[in-house]
């Protein structure tokens, strides 16, 4: 019976892994906007309610465009294979 070599203790995690907040912050808080948006939608049907409404329902498809045009700008496009 032989036993397995010890882990060395300096074993650290990969850069790209980043705790949950880091990850879930904005996709909660565009969350939160758009049930906001609907609520207000659902309160008044004008004035101030209608504009808060339009603000908060437009803001989330805008900034998923801008997202991925900086995706599809950041990743080179190749035709084919490599050569």
């Amino acid at each position: 019976m032989t036993a397995a070599p010890p882990r060395p203790s300096s074993v650290s995690e990969p850069a790209s892994c980043r705790p949950s907040v880091a990850v879930w912050s904005w996709p909660i808080a565009l969350g939160a906007l758009t049930i906001f948006g609907l609520f207000s939608a659902l309160l008044g049907q004008h004035g101030i309610w209608l504009a808060l409404s339009w603000i908060a329902l437009s803001l989330p498809p805008i900034v998923t465009v801008i997202c991925l045009c900086r995706a599809w700008s950041r990743t080179p496009y190749t035709k084919g294979g490599q050569s």
